[in-house]
């Protein structure tokens, strides 16, 4: 019929892109003032469902733009590019304690976008919805490879941008949970960086019985790996860690003679360890502080205090003010797990005192937790963890407030883009 009305229609630009990208969602042909749910959802690689929805109200021409109008209720409220993404939580009736974490790097994270009539609030499988859009959000831009790495004993996974090269490296390095995380890297080598995960404390990395798969001598290697690989720049090669990655990106960069990084970034973490012995030597400190474990009303674990009172012996702590190449804090103030907050501060006077406190570059988040990763991935406050020595499963409180953590991550993802490009990409490759 020539004289019907055109359904309504929701699209989203672009369908495929990486995760650290906007997109822009759009419903059209709706009538005027015509009250509506935009709805997301994600089937994990577990099995899991994770949503977000937000309430809009249609303009003169019966449009909603996500990026520009205000979400008057949902998950999230005011106007929020990419509220739908980072504002997801596991579908009410989930397993408690899931974080949501991309294994298979190969294939995108696939979220699906639908549009309901009204404003409602649950009910979103068993309802109709008047339209549906699914993009696609990748860690691997077209052309990346990733390349498994057991070599010398290291173990990893290694990620090639499209291109002949030499490109700039980065070790990226996660934290005590150990194993091999992906995804990190696999998103740095789709903005130019051969990237290596590195995997660590896990059986396969662990020499029976010894303790040497934390000591220096592995890390050493890993670096060599990756800064002899023919595609790399071997003058160019910078170590980024989250967590207790940070403990060994600050120890390697301070104490090593054969470690000499381009720069570091550190997210998350603390310079507070016995400076002389293996990483074991680290958890054993830990542990010395098991007692000052707390737990908040739900149960959940909070180990902030174990590194507290940041130490004055100087036995106890890494010599920041010996760092000899630019260096990248990132810190979340409502971190629950480090004392990050602490820590960068005794850093910043340590790196005063010792004269190179012109390569120190701080970021400092209000309400942003201890997972602070790449952007637009939700916020987890807790989630399942197991102890990487003990195979202890606990939920552990990692902080962050939802909307100032999701600031955060979007912040300091381009803040570091940025300081690598600056710090590995010299002048005359400046537009690479």
């Amino acid at each position: 019929m020539s004289g019907s009305k055109p359904l309504p229609v929701v699209s989203v630009q672009p369908t495929r892109g990486l995760v650290d990208e906007k997109f822009k969602v759009t419903v059209q042909n709706l009538l005027p003032g015509e009250e509506v749910t935009l709805h997301a959802l994600i089937h994990s690689e577990d099995g899991d469902y994770w949503e977000a929805f937000a309430h809009y109200v249609s303009d003169a021409a019966g449009e909603v733009k996500v990026a520009e109008d205000a979400s008057v209720g949902g998950s999230y409220q005011g106007t929020e590019p990419m509220g739908l993404l980072w504002s997801m939580k596991p579908v009410p009736g989930s397993r408690t304690g899931l974080r949501l974490r991309k294994k298979d790097v190969s294939t995108p994270m696939v979220v699906q976008i639908s549009v309901y009539r009204g404003h409602i609030s649950r009910g979103f499988k068993e309802t109709s919805p008047l339209a549906c859009a699914v993009a696609e959000r990748w860690y691997t831009a077209p052309g990346v490879r990733r390349v498994d790495i057991e070599e010398k004993g290291v173990r990893g996974t290694l990620f090639l941008p499209p291109g002949p090269g030499p490109f700039p490296g980065v070790l990226d390095m996660w934290g005590g949970g150990g194993g091999l995380v992906e995804y990190r890297s696999a998103l740095l080598a789709s903005h130019g960086y051969v990237s290596m995960a590195l995997e660590y404390m896990t059986p396969k990395t662990m020499p029976s019985g010894k303790d040497s798969y934390v000591g220096h001598q592995y890390f050493e290697t890993a670096f060599a790996v990756l800064r002899d690989h023919p595609q790399v720049c071997s003058d160019r090669v910078a170590m980024l860690g989250l967590s207790f990655g940070t403990s060994v990106a600050l120890a390697m960069a301070v104490y090593s003679s054969l470690i000499e990084p381009s720069c570091l970034v550190c997210v998350s973490g603390s310079h507070v360890q016995p400076v002389k012995g293996s990483l074991s030597d680290v958890f054993a400190e830990i542990n010395k502080n098991v007692h000052r474990t707390r737990y908040d009303e739900e149960k959940r674990v909070i180990w902030r205090d174990l590194l507290l009172p940041i130490p004055s012996d100087p036995t106890k702590k890494v010599d920041v003010g010996k760092i000899r190449c630019p260096l990248l804090l990132i810190v979340g103030e409502d971190d629950q797990n480090w004392p990050t907050s602490e820590s960068a501060e005794d850093m910043k006077k340590m790196m005063k005192e010792g004269g190179n406190s012109h390569l120190l570059t701080t970021l400092s988040y209000p309400g942003a937790g201890h997972l602070i990763e790449p952007p637009y991935t939700p916020h987890f406050r807790s989630s399942n963890f197991m102890v990487a020595q003990t195979r202890e499963k606990v939920v552990v409180l990692w902080g962050g407030e939802t909307k100032a953590h999701s600031y955060a991550q979007e912040h300091s993802w381009q803040r570091t883009l940025a300081f690598l490009r600056q710090h590995l990409y010299k002048s005359d490759r400046s537009n690479l």
